[in-house]
């Protein structure tokens, strides 16, 4: 896996600026909907990655990118019903302490730490296998695709240190983002996206280590 190519295919497009500023400016200015096109041309820039194409930085195409993020939002929801079932019972057991005398408290406060470190585990697997289901969109464009749990398992299994770095990535990616509130908010319009664009290109890149026998 290219890891560092993530970082720097974008400045290989001569049109990098253009491409990333007009994804930036729908994705952070309009609520709900931008973000959703921003997601489904990040994964174009994911299926361009599995397809091999040379310059994969596409511009957006902002019906065919939000109708395919809406899509991929689908997928994350249904993969976040879990954190929400385990999320009613601490506010249970928080409302129930607040009323509550020593102990009451004290029990409550084990109970929800267990859930915490329940929901904790599990953001953990959705950080590996949710690239995977976004993988999966990217190439069928369906929501079945990313709903089809064992193939989206079967991915992770077959390359378990490609969607590690594809966390690591996350992680860079979310520090990057944040890196343009420092330019006075305006930074965002070029960091956000970049930060996308380039989970879109891990994501492509952990979707060919998995199917590729031969490897990338």
């Amino acid at each position: 896996m290219r890891f560092a190519d993530a970082f720097t295919f974008v400045f290989q497009d001569k049109d990098w600026f253009k491409k990333l500023i007009i994804p930036g400016l729908i994705g952070v200015l309009i609520p709900i909907i931008g973000q959703m096109v921003l997601l489904g041309w990040s994964l174009r820039i994911t299926l361009n990655v599995i397809r091999n194409v040379q310059n994969p930085l596409p511009e957006m195409e902002f019906g065919d990118d939000l109708s395919r993020g809406f899509k991929a939002s689908i997928v994350a929801l249904v993969y976040s019903i879990p954190l929400l079932i385990i999320y009613v019972p601490i506010l249970i057991m928080t409302a129930i302490a607040a009323n509550g005398d020593d102990t009451a408290m004290l029990a409550v406060s084990l109970v929800t730490t267990c859930f915490g470190l329940i929901m904790m585990l599990y953001g953990i697997a959705m950080s590996f296998v949710l690239p995977a289901a976004y993988g999966r969109v990217a190439v069928e464009d369906s929501i079945g695709a990313g709903l089809s749990f064992n193939n989206v398992f079967s991915l992770v299994k077959k390359a378990p240190m490609a969607y590690l770095l594809v966390l690591v990535g996350t992680l860079a990616a979310s520090f990057i983002s944040s890196l343009g509130s420092i330019a006075c908010f305006v930074g965002i319009l070029l960091t956000v996206p970049y930060a996308v664009a380039m989970l879109g290109h891990l994501y492509g890149q952990a979707y060919l280590e998995a199917t590729d026998p031969m490897g990338m």
